[in-house]
């Protein structure tokens, strides 16, 4: 039996991949059928089955683009996937006691897919979003010091204005 601890984070790497790495799979792949059957079972196995087909099975289905590739965003409720080509094989990714980027590797290594660099346009706006949040960081961390202060010279004044009180009783 695994001690808790090994067991809370079997379930926080799965969450990790499910949270982090999924929505980016699912974006990058819009065509690509991918749905997520969680269980309430933590102790059992964190499995990650893999559907496979022909090329030419896969060629027969259209499906539906996902509204990730719209520009316009929608507040509905998301449909639910339809099925996808028959599948021809099956692959199995154990999840359990795995890191999130131990998972992708694998998913990768499996599926024989290619990682998508960043264009110089992305890498240019990565670059200026880094910059802001190290600016942003700054900014609150100025905000924070101006705020202390604030508050020591509200709490000098209340303590000054009660030795006055005092002193006229």
């Amino acid at each position: 039996m695994l001690p808790d601890s090994q067991d809370q984070d079997t379930e926080t790497f799965s969450r990790k991949f499910w949270r982090n790495c999924l929505p980016r799979l699912k974006y990058h792949n819009p065509a690509v059928p991918m749905t997520v059957n969680r269980t309430t079972n933590q102790t059992g196995p964190a499995l990650m089955t893999v559907h496979f087909t022909s090329p030419e099975a896969a060629a027969t289905i259209k499906p539906e683009i996902s509204s990730t590739t719209n520009k316009q965003t929608s507040t509905g409720p998301v449909p639910e996937s339809k099925a996808g080509p028959p599948t021809e094989r099956t692959e199995v990714i154990n999840m359990k006691h795995r890191q999130d980027s131990e998972i992708l590797e694998q998913l990768l290594k499996l599926t024989k897919a290619k990682v998508v660099r960043p264009t110089a346009e992305e890498q240019r706006e990565i670059q200026e979003m880094e910059e802001q949040n190290a600016r942003s960081e700054r900014d609150a961390a100025m905000m924070a010091e101006v705020n202390a202060t604030k508050k020591r010279e509200a709490e000098i004044l209340e303590q000054a204005r009660g030795e006055v009180e005092a002193m006229q009783d």
